[in-house]
């Protein structure tokens, strides 16, 4: 065999035709046992090279990181210096703070043709020896053919007034033309860009000067004489001082309530800090007793009072500085209404009769009379032509059917708004049931929606479903009185369902809604011809088995056993617990276990729980209900330490009581003694 040192003109050959042939190059010694990756990217798309890092014995030390493509460098990581290469400027970035990918990883975006080949990861330890340990490996991109696009535009970062450039260029300028768009609506529909727009010849897009309003996402469509299109998108990031963007002259603020003071402000880059003044003097809400700053940097007055009256300014800053102070804000502070005749809260009537009903308000002062407003809780419009407001009364003329309801008298002045009900009953008209029953559905649930056949203060929501070849109904309750939907789990695919929402107030009287119909979507199969067992499309996950609920010293443990059927089709477990006897969701969870542990439950109170299968195609099927009364043990406890301390208390007294008065005794012995 004749030695290679001998031949270096094939040696320097070797890499090219491995290269041409398309296998990675090879080198001794170094990753010999990990295999390339092989890639695929359409031009304008990205591509990750996902890198890990073999750090000895796990612990962290500095590495240098160098990317090489067809063995020129693409990117490198030294020192903390990161290096894009050529035509990879703005294209490239580093993934090391990934939870999922290594950390010599890269995302390659705005893919090129010009990208397809051999890309190589290489990481060195230079204060090691060895200096190389088994990291990195081979990429190969495969740019696939038939584009439009042969260079995409790529995202951008500028500055507020500074011009913006994004590339664009057809395989074939001549033939082909070019459109823009923005958040996907075209450039030709936006006035005042397409005016600071200028487009190339070659199709590229340049805006001058920018302004903040024009970050989004740009997006470049080649289309060619058969009308076959191809786009790509990117990203421009325009970013300027923060500004103040709106100041109000005059903020009225409730006296004795609580009460936020916004500054309007847009900042990009995020905001890094906000000052306030008052009355020309820093205002730091830390050295104020009741003054909180907001997370978005506005003033939170926990309690407003005359002190908080004043000049305010606020003044945004990020790490590009600030664009100046906000106007002079007058913060005026004003005592809100109260009322001084409230409607009742029932008015009884007759269809065709009157009603009245009487409200009236004042401010703090005694003087000034707030705006007063009614209106129908339920959103809908006051009777057109039969209602008159005089002052603050409402009067109803000719009662209908269709008025009978709540309304809300509202006195607003400049600092708060606040509100009166009353509520409208007819005699000899039955509460409206619930009506306009929709529907949209899973293959496994139907959610409902409703509207309501009348408002009152307490009501709650009974579902009544069943199947439409069945005879038996179940009731599922709504949990939130203020809902007007409800999902019903555990159906069966592609089948038909009928329901009622009954309606119920506190007495327990209430009317069902019209019947209404409908379907749960069919089961859907990527390839339904690998089935061979017709029964095996409509197999459903079992629900769990023996769910029982234990105390174990301080908390309570949930268990239960697996499903006997479909549990190759377990995604994981939903434990849920309700508060009875409202039937008051408390909690829910999601596990892969058998079991849970509680740390959270209230005492005295009574639960019920129930654990669901829940499948890798949504089916949901439920187990048997528990219901568990936690015992008071924390009170009964606080309350036994507490019969113990005062029965020792009155025994040390009856004690004491013993030894003075015994003492006194003696003495008293002693005098007769003395006397005698």
């Amino acid at each position: 065999m004749a030695n290679p040192r001998g031949h270096p003109k094939v040696l320097v050959l070797l890499p090219l035709l491995l290269v041409l042939l398309g296998l990675p190059p090879q080198t001794h010694g170094y990753l010999e046992d990990r295999d390339p990756v092989y890639l695929e990217a359409k031009v304008g798309s990205y591509v990750i090279l996902n890198c890990p890092v073999d750090f000895p014995k796990n612990d962290p030390i500095p590495y240098v990181l160098h990317w090489n493509k067809d063995n020129k460098p693409v990117f490198t990581l030294y020192d903390g210096v990161l290096n894009s290469y050529e035509t990879f400027l703005g294209r490239v970035t580093l993934l090391n703070n990934d939870l999922v990918y290594g950390k010599a990883s890269l995302n390659l975006t705005s893919i090129r043709e010009s990208d397809n080949g051999w890309y190589e990861c290489k990481v060195i330890f230079p204060n090691r020896v060895p200096n190389k340990r088994n990291n990195g490996t081979w990429f190969h991109i495969s740019v696939l053919g038939g584009t439009l696009l042969k260079i995409p535009p790529v995202n951008s970062t500028v500055l507020e007034g500074d011009p913006a450039f994004f590339k664009c260029l057809a395989q074939n300028p001549e033939t082909m033309f070019i459109d823009w768009f923005k958040d996907n609506v075209s450039l030709l529909e936006m006035y005042d860009l397409v005016r600071r727009s200028t487009f190339g010849p070659d199709g590229s897009l340049m805006i001058s000067p920018t302004q903040m309003s024009d970050l989004g996402f740009y997006k470049c469509v080649v289309r060619n004489h058969f009308n076959d299109t191809q786009d790509a998108t990117a990203f421009l990031n325009v970013q300027y001082k923060a500004k103040v963007i709106y100041a109000p002259k005059e903020v009225y603020l409730p006296f004795g309530e609580p009460a936020v003071l916004d500054c309007h402000f847009r900042s990009n880059p995020p905001l890094t800090n906000l000052r306030w003044e008052k009355d020309g003097f820093l205002f730091d809400p830390y050295n104020v007793q009741g003054v909180f700053y907001k997370r978005n940097g506005s003033i939170y007055f926990e309690k407003v009072d005359d002190a908080h009256a004043g000049r305010y300014a606020c003044t945004p800053y990020n790490e590009l500085g600030t664009d100046g102070s906000s106007p002079i804000i007058n913060v005026i502070v004003q005592k809100p209404p109260y009322f001084i005749l409230k409607p009742k809260l029932l008015y009884v009537t007759k269809i065709g009769s009157t009603v009245e009903m009487h409200c009236d308000a004042r401010d703090r002062d005694g003087t000034h009379v707030p705006q007063i407003t009614w209106i129908k809780k339920d959103g809908s419009m006051l009777p057109h032509g039969r209602y008159q407001i005089n002052g603050g009364n409402l009067t109803l003329e000719e009662i209908a059917e269709s008025d009978r309801g709540i309304y809300a008298c509202q006195a607003t002045n400049e600092a708060a708004t606040i509100s009166a009900d009353a509520e409208i009953m007819i005699e000899n008209v039955s509460p409206r049931a619930p009506y306009n029953l929709t529907g949209n559905s899973s293959d496994t649930a139907i959610t409902l929606r409703w509207a309501p056949g009348y408002i009152r203060q307490y009501l709650e929501y009974i579902i009544w479903y069943r199947p439409t070849d069945g005879i038996e109904w179940r009731t599922f309750k709504v949990s939130n009185k203020h809902m007007l939907e409800a999902t019903i789990t555990n159906l069966q695919p592609a089948k038909e369902y009928e329901f009622m929402v009954l309606c119920q107030d506190n007495y327990g009287d209430g009317m069902f809604s019209k019947a209404f119909r409908y379907f749960t979507k069919p089961r859907e199969f990527e390839q339904p011809e690998t089935f061979q067992d017709t029964l095996l499309q409509f197999n459903q996950i079992g629900s769990p088995l023996n769910l029982t609920i234990e105390k174990r010293n301080s908390h309570f443990e949930a268990h239960w056993q697996p499903p006997e059927l479909g549990l190759d089709q377990l995604r994981y477990y939903i434990l849920r617990w309700w508060i009875e006897p409202q039937h008051k969701l408390h909690g829910s969870v999601t596990t892969p276990e058998i079991s849970h542990t509680f740390e959270d439950l209230d005492e005295d109170e009574l639960y019920t729980f129930q654990v669901f299968a829940m499948s890798t195609t949504n089916y949901t099927s439920g187990s048997n209900e528990v219901e568990v009364y936690v015992y008071p043990y924390k009170k009964v406890k606080a309350m036994t330490v507490s019969g113990v301390l005062i029965l020792l208390i009155c025994l040390a007294v009856i004690c004491m009581l013993l030894y003075m008065k015994r003492n006194r005794m003696k003495k008293l012995r002693e005098a007769e003694n003395v006397k005698i």
